[in-house]
Order: structure tokens, then sequence, then C-alpha cells
């Protein structure tokens, strides 16, 4: 006889759960709170009891329970856990990449600022000296012997003067350039923050499927594989093989209203009564799945529920 409770000064719940999971079908779990003072003999463990035992007991806890609930996990919502941790990574690797790159732009193009304000150093020096030719040769001018010299220090002046014309006009260049830079920068800047702002969401979003997912994943993990240990290696093969190639990532499926439970093509009455006998695998002929009754996937169809209650 089951312990009706383990300490009496607190609310406990009864929980368990069943099915095949990932393997086949839905896994089930249920929790009950009973009274603290409630004993019922037949309450025990339920796979010594007859399948109509269990439906009458179930409808009895329902009525004396103070609270009860039950959640179904489906395959595909197993499947879900690793589908969102696979889309989730390779969206943080896109936005690193991005961040990556980014702050790699914004390096280059401070390195171009750079260059830009080392060349308008270099042309400020070149003016000076330029402006130093001109004095000097404008005093040279004064004592000059003769026309032809006069013209060659005038020629000089002139071309230093254009020197100087030059060099300004690439400073303004160089500037225009340097403030477009610095724009281009403030807007890399900005697009590199948003880009931070979605990676650290992404992460936090990771790590929290991750965290809320790893036990329960695992623990399906380990489940299955002490399934698999039952299963012949040639059946267990064939299984992955037709897991994989399928587009939801189910290899088996029962029978849902007279159709597969996969690509929900309509099955024989025949090829039905096989697969509820269990002698045989039946594969569905249009989509390769494996195929299983309802209750062998844990599932109980409202007609089976009925007749059970009668």
């Amino acid at each position: 006889m089951l312990e009706s409770h383990y300490y009496k000064e607190l609310i406990e719940a009864g929980c368990d759960e069943a099915g095949r999971g990932c393997l086949a079908g839905s896994v089930y779990a249920a929790a009950v709170i009973l009274p603290s003072d409630y004993d019922n003999p037949e309450l025990n463990d339920s796979k010594k009891l007859s399948e109509k035992k269990r439906y009458a007991l179930r409808e009895q806890i329902k009525h004396d329970a103070l609270a009860w609930a039950v959640g179904i996990v489906t395959p595909e919502e197993i499947d879900k856990i690793k589908t969102l941790r696979g889309e989730l990574p390779l969206e943080v690797q896109d936005l690193e990449d991005e961040v990556a790159g980014l702050s790699t732009r914004i390096e280059k193009i401070k390195a171009e600022i750079e260059e830009l304000r080392s060349n308008i150093a270099t042309k400020k020096i070149e003016i000076e000296a330029a402006k130093n030719s001109v004095e000097k040769y404008k005093s040279q001018q004064d004592n000059v012997r003769n026309n032809r010299e006069y013209d060659v220090l005038t020629k000089e002046i002139e071309f230093q003067s254009l020197e100087i014309e030059l060099c300004e006009k690439r400073i303004k260049e160089y500037t225009a350039t340097e403030k477009a830079k610095n724009e281009e920068i403030a807007q890399s800047n900005e697009a590199l923050e948003e880009r931070k702002k979605d990676l650290d969401a992404k992460k936090a979003e990771l790590e929290e499927i991750v965290s809320e997912t790893k036990q329960e994943e695992e623990k399906l993990r380990e489940k299955a594989k002490v399934l698999e240990t039952t299963i012949e290696p040639r059946l267990l093969q064939a299984f992955k093989r037709i897991r994989k190639n399928s587009r939801n990532g189910l290899g088996i499926v029962y029978v849902q209203r007279d159709a597969c439970g996969g690509c929900f093509n309509k099955i024989p009455p025949q090829k039905q009564l096989d697969i509820r006998m269990r002698k045989k695998i039946i594969v569905c002929e249009y989509c390769g799945r494996i195929m299983i009754d309802p209750e062998l996937a844990g599932v109980v169809s409202e007609q089976h529920l009925e007749s059970v209650k009668k």
C-alpha cells in the first residue's frame, strides 16, 4: 500500500509521467493533491490494475482530489526543443559575425581618419615651407642685379604660391573626407550598439531555453537510450533513417481518423487491422513512417474510452 503522505504539516502532490516521448507518441505527466486523511486501499501500483479499474479510479480521484492536473508534451514539442536550440545558435553566430564585421569596419575607418589627419598636418608643413620660400624670394628681389634674376625669383614666388593654393585645396578635401568618415563612424557605432543589444537579447534567450530544456532533454535522451537497447539494431537503424528523412522529425506516428498521423493519407481497413494486431511493423506507403495504433502511443480514442467506462 502506498503512503498517503510523507509530511503531515505540508501540502503534497503525487506526480508521475508516462509515454514513449520522442520514440513514439506523447509524454504525459499528472499531479494530484488528495486530502491529508484520504484513504483508498485500491490506490496502489497502476500496472497491477486492470484497464477498466484504472478508468474507474480516475473518476473517483478527480472527484475526491483537492486539485489535479494533467500535462501533455507532444513529439512535436519535444523535437521543438532541439529546433529552438538549433536556430538560436545560428542567429547568435550571425549577430556575432555582424558585430565583428562592424567593429573591424570602425577600426578601418579610424585608421583612414588618422591617415587623413597625418596628410593634413603634412600639407600644413608644406604650406609653411612655401610661405617661408615666398618671403625669402621677395627679400632677394630687393637685391637683384638685373631683370633676368628678378624674373627667376618672380617665377619661384608664383610656383610657391601655387603650391600653397594646392595644399590648401588638399586640406579642404581631406577635411571634408574626415568629416564624412566621422559621420560614417557615428552611424557604424549606432548600428554596432543595436547589434550588441540584439546579440545580448538572443544570448539571454538561448541561455534561458538551454536552462529550461537541458534537464528535460537529458531525461528524454536517457530514456531513449534505455529503450534503444530493447530494439533490434536493424530496426533501430531503419527508424533513425526514417526519422532523419522526415520533415517534422517523426519516425513513428499513430493512426488518426483512419489516416497516417504523419502524411494524413487514408489507410485501408485491412492495414489498420494489421496495425492493431501488432504482429509486424507496418510502414506508410506514402511517407515511409512506421505506423502504430493510438493505444500503443499512449493515446486513447473517445470511442475506446466510452466502451471501457461502460
